[in-house]
């Protein structure tokens, strides 16, 4: 059995990748620079790009199971080639944001185009749904713990059920590796509903070095996130942190029932991330 990998070399298709090795799978992974690609040895690493389905046709040849990082705009095409070419199965890598169904959600039409393409291709499917992502402090405050030793953020008390995104992609392996989780679609959070500013506790205690947490309003959040995500990114975020203050979002045990493991800590996620919030060289952080 082949399995191709799309998404490769992102923060999740890299644990896929690496599960189906260990489980002794056939991988072909799928990314734009297999030269930089840093895959396990072993691994048919295969140059193409989903945003332009004819250079998938060689890379499908062959593959059994997909694993389909989410491109909506050319998802028909690219789920369609992969039919033409026998994929029996496909993994999305989707987003528990298809649940919103209020018409006004970025991330849930961006992640619902390409589950519908693909349940319309009448290939057996599974829909993994995870809620954020833990590795979202990195853009988020990565440069202000490294530079300065700081999180400058709103609504401190608002919990979130951060995911590791090994976590994700154990889900993913064992989807495309077993059978049992045709035609599902698994919500993945994190194990704990953790507030922001515990968050940025548990990273300060990853790091070995005081960490500050200086809550700011919700309208100066919206003037410094603006200058690096869309608008309607924007009010999406502030929108959920602010109802999650007053409704904390429920933790789901699906990692453990399908992987038969318990969902891992955002402390773990902070401890094999620490080497991201390094200081920046040339800069003195607060101690």
């Amino acid at each position: 059995m082949t399995v191709l990998v799309t998404g490769a070399t992102g923060s999740v298709g890299r644990h896929v990748v690496a599960r189906l090795v260990a489980a002794g799978a056939g991988v072909r992974a799928l990314t734009r620079n297999p030269a930089a690609a840093g895959l396990p040895a072993g691994v048919d690493v295969r140059e193409g790009d989903l945003t332009r389905p004819d250079t998938l046709r060689a890379a499908l040849d062959g593959v059994q199971r997909l694993y389909l990082f989410p491109v909506p705009q050319t998802a028909v095409e690219v789920v369609a080639a992969a039919k033409e070419a026998g994929v029996r199965r496909i993994v999305v890598l989707s987003s528990s944001s298809v649940l919103d169904e209020s018409g006004d959600n970025h991330s849930g039409e961006h992640h619902r185009a390409v589950e519908r393409a693909v349940e319309e291709s009448g290939i057996d499917f599974t829909f993994v749904r995870p809620d954020e992502f833990a590795t979202n402090v990195l853009w988020k405050w990565g440069h202000s713990i490294r530079a300065e030793g700081v999180v400058r953020a709103p609504y401190g008390n608002a919990p979130r059920v951060l995911i590791h995104e090994a976590d994700v992609a154990a889900v993913a392996a064992t989807a495309l590796l077993e059978d049992g989780h045709t035609g599902r679609a698994y919500v993945l959070t994190g194990p704990e509903a953790i507030t922001q500013a515990d968050q940025v506790r548990a990273i300060s205690k990853a790091l070995g070095r005081k960490i500050e947490f200086v809550e700011i309003t919700p309208d100066e959040a919206r003037a410094q996130m603006g200058q690096v995500m869309p608008a309607p990114v924007v009010e999406m975020v502030l929108g959920y942190l602010a109802d999650a203050v007053v409704n904390p979002p429920a933790v789901w045990d699906t990692v453990e029932r399908v992987t038969g493991v318990p969902a891992l800590t955002f402390a773990r996620w902070a401890a094999d991330h620490a080497g991201d919030f390094a200081p920046v060289p040339g800069q003195v952080a607060a101690v």
